[in-house]
């Protein structure tokens, strides 16, 4: 109900405050299990795409947003849940393959799920280098990958604000890509090769200048530059 009333009412509330430019909408299957991978510029993309796709997307959210007490806490659960997202707890290791494998839940059950090949969102605009859990998702569920470029939602939001303002929005829903001729999803080079694809596809759409390397902070220390070294070694 708490989705039905979002994409009936909140969805054509937000079009018509905002009126985003929507491009490629059909491009997004009917039915059937499929990833939505986008951009990341700003803390409301995962919505934009849950109210503008062409059906219901789930994306993933910290589960803090639904552990609070009181109203405050009974709204945020209320409106998360609404919009498709699913808690988890985020974190390196063994969060990360948690996070993956409730999207993979949602995407063999049939449904779409949207994720951000860069992990975190790009604060200087910018598109960085994708991790390869889109390409071990979409090659293991046997499902298609469908490109989203986001532009303009960093004035929506600007980094360091809580407050949402008008501001020009574009989405483009790109054609979906088929993974399965990179190869199986449990080769390192496969899903490196996939995602560079996948990324390169979103860069032409949405024209951002494209940095090969992730979006992460510098080391902390040596043991965080060899975790890092060794997992990239594990991609070719």
């Amino acid at each position: 109900m708490l989705t039905f009333v979002a994409r009936a009412f909140v969805a054509p509330l937000a079009k018509a405050i905002w009126r985003p430019t929507i491009i490629g909408r059909d491009n997004v299957p009917v039915e059937g299990g499929v990833v939505v991978a986008s951009n990341h510029l700003s803390f409301i993309d995962s919505i934009i795409i849950s109210m503008l796709a062409s059906r219901r997307v789930s994306f993933l959210a910290k589960e803090e947003y639904f552990t609070g007490t009181g109203l405050r806490g009974a709204i945020s659960r209320s409106f998360f849940t609404s919009v498709g997202a699913i808690p988890v707890k985020r974190g390196a290791g063994q969060a990360a393959q948690e996070a993956l494998d409730a999207g993979l839940a949602k995407i063999e059950a049939g449904e779409a799920f949207s994720i951000y090949p860069e992990g975190t969102r790009s604060r200087d605009g910018r598109l960085y280098r994708g991790k390869t859990g889109v390409a071990w998702l979409a090659l293991t569920a046997g499902v298609p990958v469908v490109p989203v470029a986001l532009t303009g939602t960093q004035n929506l939001q600007p980094v360091g604000s809580k407050r949402i303002r008008r501001a020009k929005i574009t989405i483009e829903f790109g054609e979906p890509m088929d993974l399965s001729s990179f190869g199986a999803a449990n080769s390192g080079r496969a899903r490196r090769h996939a995602t560079d694809a996948l990324m390169l596809r979103i860069q032409a759409m949405s024209g951002q200048e494209y940095v090969d390397h992730y979006n992460e902070p510098p080391p902390a220390n040596v043991g965080e530059r060899v975790r890092r070294f060794f997992r990239t070694r594990s991609e070719l």
